[in-house]
This record gives C-alpha cells, sequence and structure tokens, in this order.
C-alpha cells in the first residue's frame, strides 16, 4: 500500500506547491508511481498537470482534484494503485485540512526565510499532533550565507524535527514550474537540491 505525504502550511505563499511537483517528478523518476491531489481551491497544482501533459502528451504522473472532505476517499483509493500520494492543500488551518491530514504518513511543513513564516507553523503542527503525528518541516526559498536564514534554520529546529536538505531562493524553481515541469528536471543546483529532499523524505517514510 502507498504512502501518503501531506503539504501544509497556513501560510500562503510558503511553497507548497513547489515542493509538491517536485518531489513527484523526483519519486517519478526513480520508477515510483506516483498520484497527486490538488485540494486547494486555487488551482496551482492542476494547472501545472495540465501544462505538463500539454507538453508531454501523455501523463507521466496521475492527477486528481478533491474537496477537503473528499481527500480521504481520493487517498485511500489511490494508495491502493500508486507508491506515493502526495496531498497539496489550501493555505489556511481548520477543521477542512483535518483529513488531508489524518491520512497523511508524514506532514511536509515548508517554510521560507521569514519569522513569520515560522510562527505560522505553529497550527499545523498542532492539527498534526491530534492526526498524524508525524511533521517534518522543509526550509524553502533559503537565501545562503544570510543570518536571517541561519536564525530561521536554527528556531526551527526547536520546533519540529527540520529536512537537512533545503530548497535554496533560485529562478529555477519558479521558471520550471510555469512550464509544467519541475527544477529536479534539470541539472543544476535546483535539481540536486530536489533529488536531495527526496531521498531524505523517502528515507523518513521508511523509519
Amino acid at each position: 500500500m502507498g504512502k501518503v505525504i501531506t503539504v501544509a502550511q497556513q501560510k500562503g505563499g510558503a511553497g507548497k506547491t513547489t515542493l509538491a511537483v517536485n518531489l513527484a517528478v523526483c519519486f517519478a523518476k526513480q520508477g515510483l508511481r506516483v498520484a497527486l491531489i490538488d485540494s486547494d481551491p486555487q488551482g496551482s497544482l492542476g494547472r501545472w498537470f495540465m501544462t505538463r501533459l500539454d507538453r508531454l502528451g501523455a501523463p507521466d504522473l496521475e492527477f486528481s482534484t478533491a474537496s477537503a472532505w473528499g481527500v480521504g476517499y481520493e487517498c485511500k483509493k489511490l494508495r491502493q494503485s500508486h507508491d506515493i500520494v502526495i496531498v497539496d492543500t489550501p493555505p489556511k488551518v481548520d477543521s477542512d485540512l483535518r483529513p488531508a491530514l489524518r491520512e497523511a504518513d508524514l506532514v511536509l511543513i515548508p517554510v521560507a526565510a521569514s519569522h513569520v513564516d515560522l510562527w505560522a507553523t505553529d497550527g499545523v503542527l498542532d492539527l498534526v499532533a491530534r492526526e498524524s503525528g508525524r511533521a517534518l518541516i522543509v526550509l524553502n526559498r533559503m537565501t545562503s550565507g544570510t543570518r536571517l536564514s541561519d536564525e530561521v534554520a536554527l528556531a526551527a529546529e526547536g520546533v519540529a524535527q527540520v529536512a537537512s536538505a533545503r530548497l535554496v531562493n533560485r529562478v529555477a524553481f519558479a521558471e520550471t514550474l510555469g512550464q509544467g515541469l519541475a527544477a529536479a528536471e534539470g541539472r543544476g543546483s535546483a535539481a540536486t537540491e530536489a533529488k536531495a529532499l527526496a531521498a531524505e523524505v523517502l528515507a523518513v517514510l521508511a523509519e
């Protein structure tokens, strides 16, 4: 039976969709059967998928949408036929998020180089503790060598488990997203970072 990864953060612009896309592509490139669920009404993940479908001509990932309360059904169904199911959620923390957290084997919480982003994890972590219990903070859009990034990274370690792999604030992540691609499909630093994070997430899931 497949594993479910839910990407959640109550603050908008934290990079949930970017994270979901790059992990999905990394996993698929390793030969895993990957499904994506977009439960965010904004539909960014769905638009990325359709752009990718137009580009490739055939899907290399499964995709579905679900309302907040339909996520549980979709996860249970897709677990049966896929190795990994990734759920992209809307930027809020309320009862609507519970089904996606309840189904998760692991909740990923992207945090950008901002104390505001870190503060926004409190509500998510509280719900995770009640519903699934497993969370991993992913430092996203970091600026290497800055005091702020170092401060946020250090503070995050006092809140929850933090992934060793980080995604730096690179144009490649945003640029590839708009093309229906993932930075992980390139050869630069962004690809290296995405692949390192994917390997770490798989290792955590295997624990």
